[in-house]
């Protein structure tokens, strides 16, 4: 089951895919809220084209996981398989929905997109073994991590965070529609053209190890969504550098999940 956040009619509204129209759900509970409880009673049909695709989860704490693709690194050298988890935390500003325009940094040239797997938390735990850590998985987004590289280098926080430069959505998957994480093919077009493919299996570490070791520092909620890195294809790693520029077309797809399309302002 896909779903979405989405206004219709003026309203906010909660609801699922169903083929090219939307379904909303009765009272709209929030989408982690349905994670957990399954979904309502349906009240509402539009189609999908009438309708403006919202933040999927706009109350989630956003933990975001790096250095995890063996790839070049964006401010040099390669990446190779850490000792260690990286991970940092995202703002919600720092994002805009499917559809929306991307804000460039205004005191930076280095704009770049990074196109991740995200996993929705549907159960919680503190402390979870990676034998289970899947058991806690709710569904599955896509999310573009927005980052402005020379800030980068002055602290991963500075670099990631900037307002609206980074993307979700459009829907979140429940994760009884993916059979296998490591299977999902990821994938970035810029201006129609592939800059990043790569299957989620190349992680250098995997959901379990992910969800285990951020559930050992923190209880981890529904709702909660962490990003998991991203693969080789940025602009920063390309020869030359091909940052983002304003009139830029997006568009990150995971298999099964949607494409998730934004442009730059």
């Amino acid at each position: 089951m896909k779903l979405l956040a989405f206004t219709a009619d003026g309203t906010p509204r909660t609801g699922r895919l169903d083929g090219d129209q939307v379904l909303g759900f009765a009272g709209n509970p929030p989408l982690s809220r349905v994670l957990t409880e399954g979904a309502p009673a349906e009240e509402g049909r539009w189609p999908l084209a009438a309708i403006a695709i919202t933040a999927p989860l706009p109350e989630a704490r956003l933990f975001c996981i790096g250095l995890n693709y063996p790839k070049p690194h964006p401010l040099g050298g390669e990446v190779k398989g850490p000792a260690n988890i990286s991970y940092f935390i995202k703002h919600q500003a720092a994002l805009v929905a499917h559809g929306a325009a991307l804000r460039p940094p205004g005191v930076s040239p280095q704009f770049d997109y990074e196109c991740e797997l995200a996993v929705v938390i549907g159960k919680p735990g503190h402390r979870i073994a990676e034998a289970d850590a899947l058991d806690h998985v709710g569904g599955y987004t896509i999310l573009n991590d927005g980052s402005v590289r020379d800030w980068q280098a002055h602290s991963v926080t500075a670099g990631k965070n900037f307002f609206e430069s980074g993307s979700w959505g459009p829907f979140v998957t429940t994760a009884d529609e993916v059979a296998d994480w490591r299977e999902l093919r990821l994938q970035t077009r810029l201006n129609g053209k592939t800059v990043q493919d790569s299957k989620a299996g190349a992680m250098f570490f995997g959901l379990e190890k992910i969800i285990a070791y951020l559930s050992t520092i923190t209880p981890l909620l529904p709702g909660d969504v962490i990003a998991t890195g991203s693969p080789e294809g940025t602009g920063a790693t390309q020869k030359p550098p091909r940052f983002l520029v304003s009139g830029d077309s997006l568009e990150f797809e995971v298999s099964g999940l949607g494409i998730l399309a934004n442009t730059v302002a």
